[in-house]
């Protein structure tokens, strides 16, 4: 994983754009009609259309539509898929419940058993399963970062993104639409915490576009793989394998869960976090720039890529990091920890073109840091039309705690 973190010492458009009076804007939450608890990540789509989001920690979402007649697509692993008019989420009162699928286990084959072999499998077929065209994208970008348990910053943004095919080497490129950031610095001490990269940090993600990351050339020498168990997604079965890196290995590597569509061979879902035991090691994936009197920790690093199916490709729909840091600062007793959590989800999509793509000068450059500068949180028609995440709610508080700091001063 390349470099995504800066410490610093201070003390201190789219080719989506609805027209704004057409937009529709819904909101709901999706839950399991089992136990209530609130289902995350889960896509919901709006049919017919390349429009689509993601529920957040507290299973809400939030979406702009350019007419209340749409129906929108609700999926999660496990569960049926649900299909909810606008008119019918309002009779329910936004509220979405799932159900979980009952199943009879298939018979599993002995090649189906074999994890290394289904994962073999799945990378011949990426040219078939992944798109061969240049795409242009709308998504939504976050970054948070905390102190402890506080919420010291929130970086939100839309962003335009020109998506190479899967068999080219060409490099994403990501252009920034509009962008909002709020600090609470009384809680940084002297020490800010910066995340560099931005939205490439998540598009590196893509591993199935960037196979350097864990599905290199040696990754059936570095990593086991192991057949668990299997799901039913949207009526498709999915395989679930395991896999964790083999010992002795210098580099840090990774461990997790890779979730393979049945039919297909496609990769859905890869969630999967980075070995820290080699802190010296670990720390060179992260750290650019740090205190000459700390020593930085790494102690979590959780990566999450989702893709989503329409027409017989997947497409890049999702993706989530979240990273611990522990500061230890000589001659203090009492150590610093950060959290940081970067998501974006893409929004919409079309086919690009030559008339559409990004010029070379509007792109962001890799070691980009969002800017401070922005409009504020207090303005709530700031993103228009565009689909954003809904906040979870911690972040909410966070903002209102963060705004009321601001106003002190």
């Amino acid at each position: 994983m390349k470099s995504i973190l800066l410490f610093i010492t201070i003390t201190i458009l789219s080719a989506f754009q609805l027209s704004a009076q057409s937009v529709t804007e819904i909101k709901g939450k999706v839950t399991d009609a089992g136990n209530g608890n609130p289902l995350a990540y889960c896509n919901v789509l709006v049919e017919g259309t390349n429009i689509a989001t993601v529920t957040n920690n507290e299973g809400e979402f939030s979406l702009k539509l350019p007419s209340d007649d749409a129906r929108l697509i609700i999926r999660f692993l496990g569960f049926m898929e649900r299909k909810v008019s606008v008119q019918e989420l309002t009779h329910l009162n936004g509220s979405i419940r799932l159900s979980q699928v009952a199943f009879q286990l298939p018979q599993i084959d002995v090649l189906t058993q074999d994890g290394a072999a289904l994962v073999k499998v799945m990378l011949d077929r990426a040219n078939q399963n992944y798109p061969q065209e240049e795409m242009l994208m709308t998504a939504f970008y976050r970054e948070s970062i905390r102190k402890g348990r506080s919420y010291v910053s929130l970086a939100e943004a839309v962003v335009d993104i020109q998506k190479q095919d899967y068999s080219s080497y060409k490099n994403d490129a990501a252009r920034l639409y509009k962008a909002r950031k709020q600090s609470d610095y009384t809680r940084l001490d002297t020490l800010v915490f910066k995340l560099m990269g931005g939205p490439y940090n998540t598009l590196y993600l893509d591993v199935m576009k960037n196979p350097q990351i864990l599905l290199t050339e040696q990754v059936f020498t570095n990593y086991r793989f192991h057949f668990n168990k299997v799901e039913y997604m949207d009526n498709r079965m999915v395989y679930v394998v395991d896999f964790e890196h083999v010992p002795g290995v210098e580099i840090p590597l990774y461990s997790g869960k890779l979730y393979i569509d049945a039919e297909n061979m496609a990769l859905k879902t890869a969630v999967f976090s980075l070995d820290l035991s080699d802190r010296l090691e670990a720390v060179k994936f992260f750290i650019r720039k740090k205190p000459f009197n700390a020593q930085v920790t790494p102690i979590q690093a959780d990566y999450r890529i989702d893709y989503i199916e329409k027409d017989g490709k997947w497409y890049y729909g999702y993706s989530r990091i979240e990273l611990g840091m522990k500061i230890n600062w000589r001659r203090k007793l009492f150590h610093t920890y950060y959290y940081s959590t970067i998501e974006m989800a893409i929004t919409d999509r079309e086919k690009s073109s030559e008339n559409k793509a990004i010029r070379f000068r509007d792109r962001l450059r890799s070691d980009v840091i969002i800017s401070d500068a922005a409009a504020g949180f207090s303005d709530p028609d700031f993103w228009g039309p565009y689909n954003v995440i809904e906040p979870d709610k911690p972040i909410e508080a966070a903002i209102r705690k963060i705004k009321k700091e601001v106003e002190k001063n």
